[in-house]
């Protein structure tokens, strides 16, 4: 920047030396000042260009490539010597051990997808985590986070490192600033811990699937912990009760613990492909010159008097067979739903009255497939999700005390709603005044 700094005053020196010509009255100034004003133009140009040079070389250093799990992608759950569950967890994924055999829990336990206990696409999948791994862990560090808890933190895409152990008590807000393509990656000496209830917020664009945590040793996520990001742990993963995770549980050489979760496999959006229209053959060039026709008009490619089809042979309709009534399809594929969706809401509060925060655990079915779960609070939208299982905090320390209403509304894709609606009493005792100091 200095010698940048230094051809800037030099050229802005060359203006004010022509300017002293003019006052001398020599009749060639002129062409000196358009000289000057011409190399003071060039100089701020050349200026120019080597800031936005800096300014994109900064930001390439600073961008980094996704880390390819490979196989391990299908996986929501992979441990190496066992996985075990307690309660009902539910994963979205498939689940796998290797070279482990033991997966146990399942049932209650639920997988939508496959387990794989041992075999080559579990050990594949081990292979991958392997490399993806050692991939993440030997990207240089951009910013050293080592002492610091992640709680109330705000970062944006690149390397962070901790030379040992690290904690997240409270949010930990990760902001794309705009960017689906974002890559977060904390590298993590050892263990990885957080409190409970704590959260991990995605915003901007941000997405779960472009956010990896290496740890060192092994991760234990406090109960009702809200987490995003794929955990790629050397040792083992521990998932206590309640915790939720947008992303994956995969350990190289130890076990995955679960108890009553919701693991759900991240999944990057599609990026949108802008189509080009690109013309084959120019205007200009006609395909066929307009005086040669394809098919002389004397000559017909089917006589008049022979009809393609025989009058007396019917013709079947062909957009659906004879005997399937056409509303027995809907857009969906599947048969004629005209029933809302299955709504169960767990963690309501019962009749007395509630003093703070509660969660929710709501549980959507419907044949056709969900459009979208909203969760109002006294009218007021708190939560909009597109899964069948989800949680959502309702924050009433915040709220009076009386009676206040939750509903639930469900959209399945054929266009139905069902509503659940819960009420509940927050306790007659005084809010706090907001912290202000």
């Amino acid at each position: 920047m200095t010698s940048n700094g230094t051809s800037y005053t030099l050229a802005l020196g060359g203006v004010h030396h022509a300017d002293g010509y003019i006052s001398t009255g020599h009749a060639h100034t002129p062409r000196r000042l358009v000289g000057g004003a011409a190399a003071t133009l060039r100089g701020l140009g050349l200026l120019i260009l080597a800031l936005l040079a800096a300014l994109a070389l900064a930001s390439s250093a600073r961008a980094q490539a996704p880390v390819f799990l490979g196989a391990a992608d299908d996986f929501g759950v992979l441990g190496a010597s066992t996985v075990t569950n307690t309660g009902l967890t539910e994963v979205t994924g498939d689940v796998g051990v290797s070279p482990g055999t033991a997966v146990t829990g399942f049932p209650p336990g639920i997988v939508n997808g496959t387990i794989y206990s041992a075999g080559a696409v579990a050990a594949q999948a081990q292979a991958d985590l392997t490399a993806a791994y050692n991939d993440a862990e030997g990207r240089a560090c951009q910013v050293d986070l080592t002492g610091q808890d992640l709680g109330g933190m705000t970062l944006t895409d690149g390397v962070y490192c901790f030379s040992s152990s690290v904690g997240l008590t409270g949010t930990l807000t990760l902001d794309a600033q705009g960017d689906p393509n974002a890559v977060f990656i904390f590298q993590i000496g050892s263990t990885l811990t957080t409190a409970s209830a704590s959260s991990v917020n995605l915003i901007n664009g941000a997405q779960s699937c472009m956010v990896v945590w290496q740890v060192g040793s092994s991760a234990t996520l406090g109960t009702t912990t809200a987490f995003s990001g794929n955990v790629l742990a050397l040792t083992s993963n521990t998932a206590t009760t309640g915790v939720t995770v947008d992303g994956r549980l995969l350990a190289q050489n130890g076990a995955v613990t679960l108890d009553s979760n919701t693991v759900t496999r991240a999944q990057c959006a599609a990026v949108p492909v802008v189509s080009v229209p690109v013309s084959v053959v120019p205007p200009s060039v006609p395909v066929v010159p307009p005086s040669v026709p394809v098919v002389p008009p004397s000559v017909p490619v089917v006589p008049a008097s022979v009809p393609v089809v025989p009058a007396s042979v019917p013709v079947l309709p062909v957009f659906l067979p004879v005997s399937v009534p056409v509303s027995a399809a809907t857009s969906s594929g599947t048969a004629n739903d005209e029933a809302g969706p299955i709504v169960n809401v767990h963690g309501a509060p019962g009749a007395s009255c509630v003093p703070g925060d509660f969660r929710l655990r709501i549980l959507v079915r419907d044949a056709s497939g969900i459009r979208r779960v909203d969760v109002f609070l006294d009218g007021r939208l708190v939560e909009r999700s597109t899964r069948r299982q989800f949680y959502v905090w309702i924050r009433a320390e915040r709220l009076l005390a009386g009676r206040h209403t939750l509903r639930v509304v469900a959209h399945d894709r054929e266009g139905n709603q069902t509503v659940q609606t819960r009420g509940f009493t927050r306790c007659n005792r005084p809010v706090s005044p907001p912290f202000t100091g």
